[in-house]
Formats: structure tokens, C-alpha cells, sequence
């Protein structure tokens, strides 16, 4: 799987960028019908104080799967856009085991 990351509008980070990584090749090996990975890391100012974005797009064979979240921390976002893409994952899985 190929991983592209994009922080848009903000400084990159390192760190940040190896835990994307790591959480990607988690999803990536457990499922490996996914190609490639489009993860953008966004700031908002927000009130609440969760400005924090993050969004992922998956390619995979069929339509491509999106995900997106906006926490207080970049990894609390990053952790919940992953957790939703599981879910859309196995809906897929599921669906192309039934043909």
C-alpha cells in the first residue's frame, strides 16, 4: 500500500507521520485489497476546541472509501477516521465474499 501524507497548512511532523504510517500498515495487512492511502492532516479554529482534522481516502478495486474526523488531538482524529475506515472495510470485505 502507498501511503501519502499532506498537512495542509501547517508544519509536517515526523512523529506524527510514523504514527500515521504505523496505523496504515496495520489496516494495509489486514486487508490487502487497499492500494493507496490519501491522508490530510488539517487545522481549523473551532470554539469547542476541536480543530483538529484528519481525513483519508482509501483506493481500493470498486469505489473508493472516505473517512474524515475532527478531535482536539491529531491523534484522537487520526485513531477515529481509522476506526471508521475498519467498519467501511468490512462492509466491503463482506459484500465481495457473498459473489
Amino acid at each position: 500500500m502507498t501511503i501519502n501524507i499532506q498537512y495542509v497548512k501547517m508544519p509536517t511532523s515526523e512523529t506524527m507521520t510514523g504514527y500515521i504510517e504505523k496505523k496504515l500498515n496495520k489496516l494495509g495487512v489486514k486487508y490487502d485489497m487497499v492500494i493507496t492511502a490519501n491522508v490530510f492532516l488539517k487545522q481549523e479554529k473551532d470554539v469547542a476546541g476541536k480543530g483538529d482534522i484528519c481525513e483519508i481516502e482509501l483506493s481500493l478495486p470498486g469505489p473508493k472509501i472516505f473517512a474524515s474526523s475532527k478531535e482536539e488531538n491529531y491523534e484522537t482524529a487520526v485513531k477515529e477516521t481509522i476506526s471508521d475506515l475498519t467498519k467501511q472495510l468490512k462492509k466491503r470485505k463482506a459484500s465481495l465474499k457473498r459473489h
